[in-house]
C-alpha cells in the first residue's frame, strides 16, 4: 500500500478519535462506580453525556447510485434465519450505461459489482426443538453497478 494512503487513514482515525473525545463530557456531579472484573482489572462505570454542539454538520452529498453512469437502486432482502437478517442488495436500473447527454448507450453494459460477505445461518440442533447453532456461510451480494464494454466471443 502507498504510504500516503496509510497516512491518510491514520489521520482520519485520529481525527475521529479526537472528535469522539470532544463529544463526550462527564458531569462533575456524576458518581463513579468501581468494581473488580473477573480478570482482576477494575471496571469503572462513568455516566457520559453527548454534546450535540461538538458534532460536525455533515455535507449534503448526493448518493453515488444517483450520479453513476450505471445507476442502481437498493432492495432490502430479509431472512430471519440469517445474521444479519436484513441485507441491502443493489439492482442495476439500466441494461446499458448513460452517455454524456444522459441517454442510455447500449454499446456498454451495466453490471452488478459483487461482494462476498460472511453471514451466520441459524440452524436447529439435531435431537432438540429449542436449541440452535449458527453455521458460517458466504453470500454474494450486489453492492453497486458498474459500466463494462459488451464482449462478443466469436467461436470457430
Amino acid at each position: 500500500r502507498p504510504k500516503l494512503m496509510f497516512d491518510a487513514e491514520y489521520l482520519i482515525l485520529k481525527v475521529k478519535s479526537e472528535m469522539m473525545m470532544m463529544m463526550v463530557r462527564s458531569t462533575e456531579a456524576a458518581s463513579v462506580h468501581h468494581s473488580k472484573h473477573s480478570n482482576g482489572f477494575p471496571d469503572q462505570t462513568i455516566p457520559l453525556h453527548l454534546d450535540p454542539k461538538a458534532l460536525v454538520p455533515s455535507r449534503n452529498i448526493r448518493p453515488l447510485e444517483n450520479i453513476s453512469i450505471s445507476p442502481w437502486t437498493y432492495n432490502m432482502s430479509r431472512d430471519e434465519s440469517l445474521f444479519p437478517p436484513t441485507i441491502s442488495e443493489a439492482q442495476c436500473l439500466l441494461h446499458g450505461c448513460l452517455d454524456l447527454e444522459g441517454k442510455e448507450d447500449l454499446n456498454l453494459r451495466s453490471r452488478p459489482i459483487m461482494f462476498q460477505a460472511l453471514v451466520l445461518r441459524r440452524v436447529k440442533s439435531a435431537g432438540t426443538e429449542q436449541n440452535y447453532h449458527y453455521r458460517l456461510e458466504t453470500r454474494l451480494i450486489p453492492v453497486g453497478c458498474t459500466c463494462v464494454r459488451h464482449v462478443v466471443h466469436i467461436q470457430e
